[in-house]
């Protein structure tokens, strides 16, 4: 395929932070920690023993009812009802936190009720991947923990491998889940009959299905028996076969008939995340280096396509640019604390410290939060993810921070979720009403991770070094990637992708912990404060990202930033039609609204005019109906970065500084220093306005010490300032938010409209329709010389025929490609106008074509 030398070109502004040390927190002290260890302790035997007196057998607690959740016998929550069946479930799940908390009596005793009281002879559906984890690796782990531990305690020198018996068992009935001709398991399968009563099962998701090598390896290798890990590992096998083959990225749920994506939306949290997870676990347990190749390739498009630090979005895993979703889950908790295992600490702490943003914010982190941390669903289970994450962090750096945060969280449970009788669910964060749950993962892996956080090596009776952790946090041996029976070598796997994988090292970085949070803090705006939308450009795996689809980042002399697309310089024509992709979503981008942007617009209010301006995220923020009035004036030197010649005269006024040689926050220090109560920042690139480019927030530089409002003004807009300050030199104007100035009572017939239009635009044409009505016309040229292959990225697909070639006088923007008014007819005609069905690639060149737009973001100088 030819490639027409194609140049395309942006511009567009970016947030720049401050790399300054935030104030380190006091070092927690040996007696503070051992205080909190011991608390959490306390919380864990609340918990525990509030379900042994009032709920065990059955297998949860119910707190605020005080008894126990039985299967058929409670009434019916639906699905979540999947977890239970009537086998003792928060008794197993806990057993090796006993052994952690080193209560080696009380462990022994409850070894022995399980196997006095637990049977899995029911007539019950549950979950496969819930019983995989929480029952079969709570009987492992106990197993491995009570035969490690048997000849240094006399009290469990009884014990000979009773519990590996009753996994065993369980084992067995959870094989008739992988009879499908994919080799994929049904995610319900009948302790008692096996698939009765299932036919009509056809979906999984893709962590119900990935999340079984370890317990099943472990239980092969732990009794001889082959079968449970061939039935994994060729689960996984198809799993990594149908991953979206030019994205590398996996679906949420899967047919496990047919092997086809149902949910092709992509992420790091629920129906994905463990799946990841065991892929780098298989290899850290089993040894086995696919599992570590396959991890590699996942972990590089995860980190390209749904990192946008801090935040994970999840995206469409065959158009990985497009965004899927606006908002976060829960359970992406866990990938800090994966990414420290794996050895790229930096992510992790921004990550993390995004997460505890979000807890600030909320005191728990909820169940999916949006983009800019609001609580988009408000339950909370007490889940441990974050607490998970905490842990391996404070591992990884030895920063006390980490275990401020985790007091953090101690002290949220205690004053939020405690009651009499255990601690109880929250079902909405914003109300902290109580929900009567208290799930197993609470005593099998929140209060553990507490207590090894605030805990030391030397307070753990197992060295955690020769252990994995699953994702249920129970305990595998090392040692079973050489002991037992290697099941891997009776498999007969054909992967033709596996000669290609090259074996890379993870990025290391060499970094303090703080020197990252930091300016994620200025970032994400504080605990109090709405985040920047844009993102900073300078991680050196970005530019990589970018260099490869041919994208060049140039910093132009006022501050902004350029981005180049050259076909020609992209790494292949995979990363070139990625690359146009990207640019294309970014003129998109250019087309949104400040709301869609994230930018609640501000206002100055002349005595003829409304002028749009663009808020900050430092200093006061003037919200709602509140208005400041004031009489504007120039700072001299004009850019305001230094001292003020004329600081008496600004003393009270709103100070007007021009933009340019220092960052938006210096100017606004330097003013306030002065006695100005309010700034406004002029742009200094001519012919810009509020109708012309997207609206952006002013970013700070990581000093919080502005107390003064500050708005930003585009060049036209600006003018008309200027020259009504000219002609009026005592001019009054107000500031406040956009649409309540708009609506002042003073204004009448217009006569107070937003300068909003530019100059001949209709009276209701879309803010920016100047700008994109210029790039349409460009990229309609484009699109004829180089029609986007985005069909063919499905893997075994041929590529259509083009539906359009020539000139196009239109264009339509739809939701896979640029389509003109000639071929969208004959789209229509042809009935090919569904998703991708008739995108190709003509070879057809003209010659250079170029287009520039403008928008802009928070950077320095700005």
């Amino acid at each position: 395929m030819a490639y027409c030398p194609v140049l395309l070109v942006f511009i567009l502004a970016f947030v720049c932070v401050s790399t300054e040390d935030e104030p380190v927190p006091s070092q927690m002290t040996k007696a503070e920690r051992i205080q909190l260890r011991e608390e959490a302790r306390s919380m864990f035997y609340h918990a525990y023993d509030a379900y042994m007196d009032n709920a065990y057998p059955a297998d949860e607690l119910m707190p605020l009812s005080c008894k126990g959740r039985w299967r058929g016998v409670t009434p019916s929550r639906g699905d979540m009802d999947d977890v239970l069946g009537n086998f003792s479930l928060t008794l197993v799940d806990s057993l090796d936190t006993l052994v952690v908390m080193g209560d080696f009596s009380e462990f022994n005793r409850a070894v022995r009720l399980v196997l006095r009281d637990v049977s899995f002879d029911h007539d019950i559906i549950v979950s496969v991947f819930e019983t995989n984890i929480r029952m079969l690796g709570g009987l492992l782990s106990a197993h491995v923990l009570a035969t490690a531990l048997r000849s240094e305690v006399p009290i469990l020198r009884w014990y000979d491998g009773q519990l590996l018996a009753l996994a065993a068992d369980l084992g067995r009935r959870l094989l008739p889940a992988f009879n499908t001709s994919t080799g994929i398991p049904h995610g319900r399968v009948n302790l008692r009959h096996g698939l009765r009563g299932l036919s009509e099962s056809r979906e999984t998701c893709t962590a119900c299905a990935g999340t079984m090598i370890l317990e099943m390896a472990a239980l092969s290798r732990l009794t001889g028996d082959p079968v449970f890990e061939q039935k994994a590992h060729r689960a996984m096998d198809r799993l990594w076969m149908i991953r979206h083959r030019t994205s590398d990225l996996m679906g949420t749920v899967i047919n496990i008939h047919s092997g086809d994506w149902v949910r092709k939306d992509s992420g790091v949290g629920a129906g994905i995340d463990s799946y990841y997870e065991y892929c780098l676990k298989a290899y850290i347990l089993l040894g086995d280096e696919k599992y570590l190749a396959r991890f590699t390739r996942h972990y590089n498009a995860v980190m390209k396509y749904i990192s946008r630090p801090p935040v994970m979005l999840a995206v469409h895993m065959h158009r990985p640019h497009l965004q899927s979703r606006n908002f976060m889950d829960a359970l992406l908790a866990f990938w800090p604390g994966l990414q420290v295992l794996l050895g790229d600490v930096r992510p992790a702490v921004e990550t993390h410290e995004m997460l505890y943003q979000v807890m600030q914010r909320h005191t728990f982190i909820p169940e999916a939060f949006t983009s800019d941390l609001q609580v988009h669903w408000g339950q909370h289970p007490l889940r441990p993810e974050f607490l998970e994450s905490t842990y391996f962090l404070h591992r990884a750096t030895g920063d006390d921070h980490y275990l401020h945060v985790g007091k953090s969280v101690l002290r949220a449970l205690q004053r939020h979720t405690r009651v009499p009788c255990g601690y109880a669910a929250v079902n909405d964060v914003r109300t902290r009403v109580h929900e009567d749950r208290m799930d197993s993962f609470v005593l099998a892996e929140t209060f553990k991770y507490l207590y090894m956080l605030f805990g030391e090596d030397r307070d753990l009776p197992v060295h955690l070094e020769d252990y994995v952790l699953t994702t249920e946090a129970h305990f595998l041996p090392l040692a079973l990637a050489t002991d037992g029976l290697d099941s891997t070598l009776a498999l007969n796997i054909d992967d033709q992708d596996e000669d290609k994988y090259v074996k890379t090292c993870p990025s290391t970085w060499s970094l303090e912990a703080s020197s990252v949070r930091r300016p994620l803090r200025t970032l994400l705006g504080g605990a109090g404060r709405p985040p920047a939308r844009p993102r900073p450009l300078t991680d050196p795996r970005q530019l990589l990202a970018l260099a490869d689809m041919g994208i060049s980042v140039l910093t132009l002399p006022d501050g902004r930033v350029q981005l180049l697309y050259t076909v020609a310089t992209a790494k292949s024509s995979k990363e070139a039609s990625e690359g146009m992709t990207f640019m294309r979503e970014m003129s998109k981008w250019n087309t949104l609204s400040d709301t869609e942007n994230g930018v609640v617009a501000a206002g100055v209010a002349t005595s003829e005019r409304v002028l749009a301006a663009g808020p900050a995220h430092f200093g006061r923020q003037v919200t709602g109906g509140e208005r400041l009035r004031g009489v504007p004036l120039l700072a001299e030197p004009p850019e305001a970065c230094s001292a003020l010649a004329n600081a008496p005269a600004l003393a009270g006024m709103f100070g007007v500084a021009r933009r340019g040689q220092c960052t938006f926050a210096q100017k606004a220090r330097n003013l306030q220093a002065a006695g100005a109560r309010l700034a406004i920042v002029l742009d200094n690139i001519d012919g810009t306005s509020y109708g012309s480019t997207a609206l952006f927030a002013m970013s700070g530089d990581g000093i919080d010490d502005i107390q003064i409002p500050t708005v930003f003004l585009f060049s036209q807009e600006a003018d008309h300032l200027l020259d009504r300050m000219k002609s009026d030199p005592e001019m009054v104007v107000s500031v406040g938010e956009l649409e309540s100035l708009k609506r002042l009572e003073s204004c009448s017939e217009g006569a107070c409209e937003a300068l909003l239009q530019p100059a001949g635009a209709p009276p209701h044409a879309p803010p920016h329709a100047h700008t994109f009505d210029h790039l349409k016309s460009v990229l309609s040229q484009l699109v004829a010389q180089f029609e986007l292959s985005l069909a063919g990225e499905e893997a075994g697909e041929e590529a259509a025929e083009p539906c359009a070639d020539g000139d196009s006088s239109d264009l339509y923007v739809t939701k896979t490609k640029f389509v003109n008014d000639e071929s969208r007819a004959e789209a229509l005609h042809n009935n090919c106008s569904g998703e991708g069905s008739c995108a190709g690639t003509t070879e057809d060149s003209q010659g250079d074509e170029g287009a520039q737009g403008q928008g802009e973001g928070d950077d320095e100088g700005f």
